[in-house]
C-alpha cells in the first residue's frame, strides 16, 4: 500500500528546527584563534576541547591545513602555526609599509603643491581612495578617504591595471566601464586598455572632468619590483591648473611616486 504524507507531517517537517552547522572555514578560523590564544602548540584533541567541536572533525580539518601548511605539526603531534600564514603576514605588513611611507609622501606633496593629494587602490573594479590631504587652497573635492569610483572614470583607475595582460584588461573594462556624472569618461574597453597600459609606461596619467565638471586629477604610478602598480598618488586640481609651471604639478607628482618606491625598495634601476 502507497504511503501518502498529510498536511499534518509536512506541518510537522516545516515547524522543526534546522541544526546549525559550522563551516569548514570556521573550524579552521577557530583552531587558528585557539592557538593564538593560548599561544603555544596545541594537541588536536587540547583543540577540540577549547572550541567545542567534535574531534573527529577537528582531525579532518588539521590535517587538511597541515597540507596546505596553514598549520604545522611538530613533534608528539603538536600544531602551531604554519609557513603559509607567515608569507600572508609579511604581505599585510606590506601593504602597512606602503600606506604608512605614502601618507608621509602625501603630507610633503601638499605641502609643496599646496593641492589636495591623495593615494589611491584598487578594490576589484573600483579605485578607492586610501588616504588624502588637503591643500592650502582648500579646493573641494567629492572623493574623500573611501570613495569608490568606476576604474574607467579616474586617471588612477587607469593606472591600476596598466600591468596587467591585455586580455585581463580588457576583460575588466568590458564589465565595470560604466557612464560618468559629466559623460565624458570614456567607456569603450579597447580604448581603455590601450590607454591604461600606455599611462603605465609613461609613469602618468592625467584626466580632466570625466568624474566631476571642472576637476582634474594628476596621477603617477607606485609600482613594485615586478613593475605592478600597486597604489597611485595623484594631485587633485581645478582644470585651468592643469598646464601651470610654478610650481609644475606634473614633475612633483612622478617625483614623490619614485620617492615612495625608493623607500620600499621597489626601484630596482626602473627609471
Amino acid at each position: 500500500m502507497a504511503t501518502t504524507t498529510t498536511d499534518r507531517d509536512l506541518s510537522n517537517v516545516a515547524t522543526e528546527p534546522r541544526r546549525s552547522r559550522t563551516s569548514g572555514i570556521d573550524r579552521a578560523l577557530q583552531i587558528l584563534d585557539c592557538l593564538q590564544r593560548q599561544g603555544r602548540p596545541a594537541t588536536a584533541y587540547e583543540i577540540a576541547r577549547d572550541i567545542g567541536a567534535p574531534l573527529s572533525t577537528i582531525y579532518v580539518i588539521v590535517d587538511d591545513m597541515v597540507e596546505k601548511e596553514l598549520l604545522d605539526r611538530k613533534d608528539g603531534g603538536l600544531l602551531w602555526l604554519g609557513p603559509r600564514l607567515y608569507q600572508y603576514g609579511l604581505t599585510y605588513a606590506r601593504t602597512l609599509d606602503l600606506l604608512n611611507v605614502a601618507a608621509q609622501e602625501m603630507h610633503e606633496l601638499a605641502q609643496n603643491s599646496k593641492e589636495t593629494v591623495q593615494i589611491c587602490g584598487r578594490d576589484g573594479d573600483h579605485m578607492v581612495v586610501f588616504a588624502m590631504e588637503e591643500g592650502k587652497d582648500h579646493f573641494q573635492v567629492t572623493s574623500r578617504v573611501g570613495t569608490r569610483t568606476p576604474l574607467n572614470w579616474t586617471a588612477s583607475g587607469r593606472l591600476l591595471v596598466g600591468h596587467l595582460p591585455e586580455a585581463e584588461r580588457l576583460e575588466i573594462f568590458a564589465r565595470s566601464a560604466t557612464a560618468s556624472p559629466t559623460g565624458r569618461a570614456e567607456t569603450d574597453k579597447n580604448v581603455l586598455a590601450k590607454a591604461s597600459a600606455a599611462a603605465l609606461a609613461q609613469g602618468l596619467s592625467i584626466q580632466a572632468g570625466e568624474s566631476d565638471f571642472s576637476v582634474a586629477c594628476i596621477a603617477a604610478p607606485i609600482r613594485d619590483n615586478l613593475g605592478a602598480c600597486r597604489a597611485t598618488i595623484s594631485i587633485v586640481v581645478p582644470d585651468l591648473k592643469l598646464k601651470q609651471k610654478n610650481p609644475d604639478l606634473t614633475a612633483l607628482v612622478k617625483l614623490s611616486a619614485r620617492r615612495i618606491e625608493t623607500r620600499l625598495g621597489w626601484r630596482n634601476g626602473q627609471p
